[in-house]
């Protein structure tokens, strides 16, 4: 028990003391989970307004893909990116492969069909009287489909921000395709993984305590945008 305690407490002054090999690994996870969810959300919201505002053939077999898709194997795409970035790879020439930017196509390509599918629900799940009731005051299909987004934001933030949460937390993948270098592609994650394979608890520990403030800083945000009613 004693031990734990103490963990907690060098912890505490590894924070308090803004140690710069802690700050830099903050500061490298940020990055490259902010950049992927970023690149993920671009691609992924006018797919889910497509999805949930239009009807055209194969619809279903989309949707169905995309919700599949969110159950990803980390380590799958891992490896997939790996094989894309290698020296042998189609892409070998750009000498990505153990670098933040090959963790962050990682990262997007798992944060994508969360932050689809899930923005896809929120807009399918708008009263249809909504998009009556912006028929009838004579609203254009590009008014109507604005209205529909609108009343479904919050639904819309909740997904991007699941899928910031899955980015964040995760590892398989970007561990194969970063090799988790010290000072290039350690993140906060994969250092926590090795810290306490090291017993070094207490940097582990300090990375736990950042990774659950900032979960609960957006979180606490989403909620005062939706008690505001911005």
């Amino acid at each position: 028990m004693e031990s734990i305690i103490n963990g907690f407490q060098a912890a505490f002054y590894l924070i308090v003391g803004l140690n710069r090999e802690l700050l830099g690994i903050i500061f490298l996870s940020l990055k490259v989970s902010g950049l992927a969810l970023l690149i993920s959300t671009i691609f992924a919201l006018p797919l889910a307004a497509l999805l949930g505002l239009k009807r055209f053939p194969s619809q279903g077999l989309l949707i169905t893909v995309l919700h599949t898709l969110m159950g990803l194997p980390p380590v799958v795409v891992g490896l997939f990116v790996y094989l894309i970035l290698s020296r042998s790879g189609p892409l070998g020439f750009l000498g990505l492969l153990y670098s933040p930017s090959a963790m962050v196509i990682a990262q997007t390509i798992l944060a994508f069909p969360i932050v689809c599918s899930l923005c896809h629900s929120a807009l399918i799940g708008i009263n249809p009287v909504i998009r009556q009731a912006a028929v009838s005051l004579g609203a254009s299909p590009f008014q109507v489909s604005l209205a529909i987004i609108r009343e479904a934001r919050y639904g819309i933030m909740s997904g991007i921000i699941a899928g910031f949460g899955r980015v964040m937390a995760e590892v398989g993948a970007i561990l194969i395709v970063g090799g988790n270098i010290a000072g290039l592609t350690r993140v906060m994650t994969t250092t926590i993984a090795l810290e306490t394979d090291k017993g070094n608890f207490e940097l582990a520990l300090a990375l736990g305590i950042i990774l659950l403030g900032i979960s609960l800083m957006i979180n606490f945000l989403l909620h005062w945008f939706q008690k505001k009613k911005i």
